[in-house]
């Protein structure tokens, strides 16, 4: 069977045993706090779980993209090296919430592996809980006497908490689970040592495929365990081990999965997987070829998921993969041009079927992928420049903190600093750079470290959102629970109904405050978080059991509700205007400004966004009313012209906001007219990403303020004019009137250069067979450079050291000539480094020419008096 038709199967398998087959929720997790990607199949599921909403299906079965780059056999730096682990996976999963238990959820997946797919029998184990004495829990001995009715029990094994017993945190739903383990051995291994004692041992040809969870109880805070008010199903199998056992390989990536690609892969290398000279698991190109094929499955879904690669969170989590993948394809593929955009439309071809969103965003994935690939070569060059200064200057030993820098700063890891260390004879301080490492990672846990404390339970119901139509309204208190932080203690509030909107859509969350008689508890933020709307206050109200008047920050509100609205205004304008490519990417919504990423390949010129703009004006002025469509059927929207965007999540039902010919899906709050908005103006307009383009633009009053701000500036440059009749032709004559000064500048410094070349050496004196010339120059940093090359090469034994004032600040330029680097092993960068202290500074360079600045301009002469001792 293919891979498609192995994942067909199971979903049909599913389908006719009455579950709705649903597709994967994005890969990119936007309402979650504590989760930045889905990395398991039950995640799209956590708010039933958590009782937070009730399922529109009790029974459900999907495959679900997941994203894995830590915990548990799922550290970045190992996927690649074995043969089973990735960042990127598909888990098949179905699901009962609250509706059938583990009598069928064990049937029905022996029917899938046995009687569909045809897997022996005996090569099948299977594990259950085995009991846990810490949380009072008895072994899960239903479970095993159900697997009696199809395996011998020496194949039923018990395990404790730690491998049978799921957990989805610290806190939260949890329960025993039951694995189902296939032994892929030879018949001779088999035979040799029976599989049972290989289950759980991380044996390579001993995996488990599918674990069936049942989950029963909620752990609390403290450590203890309640019954959950319904016992749901959560499976999960992983795909691509499934694959490797049914088409009989002994690796995933010699599946169908992966072997399209990686075969791509050998081709643009000119290699054949599986035959290096190491071939094998552990041979470096073909681990080269499994880390491209994995990892660009990672970045391509992604990408198409909303999320482009960045500096901080989730896009530096993309970006760390990407430049993964360009570094293996770098040193062990021989790839220094961008490859593997070249390899999306292998990918588009393999899984845009089931995953509809690839084939969509093909363009954008090859675009950002090739334009972060040349970045990141670009960066590996100017890293290896600096590696190769670093080992000039360091000697035998490259310290742990400078391979640190080059990890930190360059991306260089440090597998790679390594290896171009070992080929230069020069060691690295690993347990310097270790403990570099150990302290970034405690800096960043305890920047981001929270404790919530279990929640109070006050009232039970679903919290409703009345912000659409009201700003304030009573209410009551459902749950609230302590939160500790690095900012001190907070609380966290959700109440059974409120006008605070939570962050979403690119929208930023209401503040405001909760009023209980003569108390204003301030609320900071509202987020909402697995369908719960939660406030985040500086402290509780004086009795929670008791009413509350929720009244958001008004003025705030209507201010990012302009934005907002301009927004859907601004995104109908750029597809008038650019063409209908152009589609969101991304948003900020907020009080003061809104920012817009939009699909467009080329920088938008001053003429287009003032048509941009001035279109958006004209819509303001033409006051359209608000159409606003509540829980309209998706299908009904998408009828009517509605834009979904990529990467978000829709129900069945969905909202949709029209002003005039501008129709979307939003959730978010609008005004309602457009003349409510005042006006637009498109402050900026940048690159974000290949492909991306990023505007910023402000309205109502902060867009008053921004013209008149102009107006005065204009105003301040005329009366520095002198008031002349054109400002424009008076400032572009001042400019021409600088820039012939400034060549006359130039000119006169490089005349100085040049006197001073020709006699300059005269000052030199003779020390111990070289020459010294050590002499204070009133000249500028790029002077003193200048001169230094132009006496290079015809003194070869002459060490210079010239120092200089400028703008209150010391400088200093050294030069060594070649015979004094070959002869005495003499080089500028050592030189320069032992001379900075007495100018308070620091510098660095090259072997023949350095510099260096500092604070103190009165140690210069210390400076150039310690250079002739470097001669003794």
């Amino acid at each position: 069977m293919t891979a498609n038709e192995i994942r067909q199967a199971f979903l049909d398998h599913f389908a006719q045993r009455d579950h709705r087959i649903v597709p994967s929720a994005p890969m990119v997790i936007k309402d979650d706090p504590t989760l930045m990607f889905t990395n398991a199949g039950m995640n799209p599921f956590k708010d039933i779980f958590l009782g937070n909403r009730e399922p529109a299906d009790r029974r459900v079965a999907d495959t679900q993209k997941c994203l894995r780059v830590s915990g548990k056999h799922n550290d970045l730096e190992e996927v690649g090296i074995d043969t089973y682990h990735h960042t990127m996976f598909e888990m098949l999963g179905n699901w009962s919430f609250g509706d059938y238990f583990k009598a069928e959820a064990i049937q029905w997946a022996w029917e899938l592996l046995v009687d569909t797919f045809k897997i022996d029998p005996d090569r099948l184990y299977v594990t259950y809980f085995g009991g846990d004495e810490a949380d009072g829990l008895e072994p899960d001995t239903e479970a095993r006497d159900l697997w009696k009715k199809h395996l011998p029990e020496e194949r039923i094994m018990p395990f404790s908490r730690k491998d049978n017993f799921w957990e989805m945190g610290d806190t939260g739903p949890c329960g025993p689970c039951s694995e189902i383990h296939v032994d892929i051995r030879s018949e001779a291994e088999r035979k040799a040592r029976p599989g049972s004692e290989l289950v759980n041992a991380d044996h390579p040809q001993v995996i488990e495929v599918w674990n069936l969870v049942f989950m029963q109880f909620d752990r609390k805070a403290d450590g203890s365990l309640k019954d959950l008010p319904a016992r749901h199903v959560d499976t999960g199998m992983g795909f691509e081990r499934l694959c490797m056992v049914l088409q009989g390989k002994q690796s995933n990536y010699d599946t169908d999965v992966f072997q399209p690609l990686i075969q791509a892969l050998a081709k643009r290398s000119g290699r054949v997987y599986g035959q290096g000279p190491g071939s094998g698991a552990g041979d470096k190109a073909d681990i080269a070829m499994r880390v491209c094929a994995d990892h660009l499955r990672a970045i391509a879904f992604a990408i198409a998921d909303g999320q482009l690669p960045g500096n901080t969170g989730a896009g530096y989590v993309i970006r760390r993969i990407l430049r993964r993948a360009v570094r293996y394809g770098y040193s062990f593929l021989g790839l220094e041009e961008p490859f593997l955009n070249e390899l999306v439309p292998v990918l588009v071809g393999q899984l845009g079927g089931q995953f509809p969103e690839l084939k969509k965003q093909q363009e954008l994935i090859v675009n950002v992928v090739q334009e972060e690939e040349k970045s990141f070569l670009r960066t590996l060059e100017q890293g290896t420049k600096r590696l190769e200064q670093l080992i000039a200057e360091s000697g035998k030993k490259l310290p742990g903190d400078k391979a640190f820098e080059l990890y930190d700063t360059y991306g260089f890891p440090i597998d790679l600093t390594q290896l171009m260390c070992r080929e230069q004879g020069v060691e690295v301080d690993m347990a310097g750079f270790e403990a570099e490492l150990k302290q970034q990672k405690d800096r960043s846990r305890a920047a981001t470290a929270v404790q919530a404390g279990d929640w109070t339970e006050l009232g039970a119901g679903e919290p409703v959102f009345t912000g659409y139509d009201e700003l304030e309204g009573e209410a009551r208190i459902l749950r609230h629970r302590k939160v500790s932080g690095k900012g001190g203690d907070r609380y966290q509030v959700v109440l059974d109904r409120t006008p605070f909107y939570p962050e979403g859509g690119g929208q930023v969350g209401d503040t405001g405050w909760l009023v209980q008689g003569e108390a204003r508890v301030e609320v900071l933020d509202t987020k909402r978080e697995n369908e719960l709307i939660v406030h985040f206050c500086k402290a509780l109200p004086p009795d929670p059991s008791l009413p509350v008047i929720a009244r958001v920050d008004a003025d705030r509100r209507r201010s990012t509700m302009r934005n907002h609205s301009a927004t859907h205004l601004l995104h109908h304008a750029l597809r008038k205007h650019l063409g209908t490519h152009v589609e969101q990417k991304g948003s900020l919504v907020a009080p003061d400004r809104l920012r817009f990423d939009i699909s467009h390949f080329a920088k938008i010129t001053p003429e287009e966004l003032a048509a941009v703009e001035a279109d958006v004006n004209a819509q303001i002025r033409a006051d359209e009313q608000l159409k606003e469509q509540r829980e309209v059927s998706m299908a009904e929207a998408q009828a009517q012209g509605a834009m979904a965007l990529f990467g978000e999540k829709y129900g069945d039902r969905v909202r949709t906001i029209r002003f005039g010919d501008s129709i979307e899906l939003c959730g978010g709050t609008h005004v309602a007219h457009t003349g409510d908005i005042g006006q637009l103006r498109i402050v900026g307009e940048s690159a974000l990403a290949a492909g991306i383009r990023r505007l910023e633009a402000i309205t109502g009053s902060a867009a008053d303020a921004w013209v008149n701000e102009r107006l005065e500036q204009l105003e301040a440059i005329k009366d520095r004019l002198k008031q002349p009749q054109d400002p424009v032709a008076a400032v572009e004559q001042l400019l021409s009137r600088n820039t012939a000064l400034e060549k006359e500048v130039e000119q006169a410094a490089k005349e100085r250069v040049a006197a001073l070349s020709k006699d300059i050496l005269n000052d030199a004196r003779a020390v111990n067979g070289a020459r010294l010339l050590a002499k204070e120059v009133d000249l500028d940093a790029q002077g003193m450079k200048d001169l230094a090359f132009r006496l290079k090469d015809a003194n070869p034994d002459l060490l210079m050291v010239l120092g200089g004032r400028h703008d209150g600040k010391a400088l200093l330029t050294v030069l060594v000539g070649q015979q004094l680097i070959d002869e005495r092993g003499l080089k500028a960068t050592d030189v320069v480094k032992q001379l900075a202290s007495e100018i308070k500074g620091g510098g660095g360079g090259q072997p023949f020419l350095a510099t260096a600045g500092g604070k103190d301009p009165d140690g210069i002469p210390r400076a150039l008096a310690k250079a002739a001792a470097l001669l003794d």
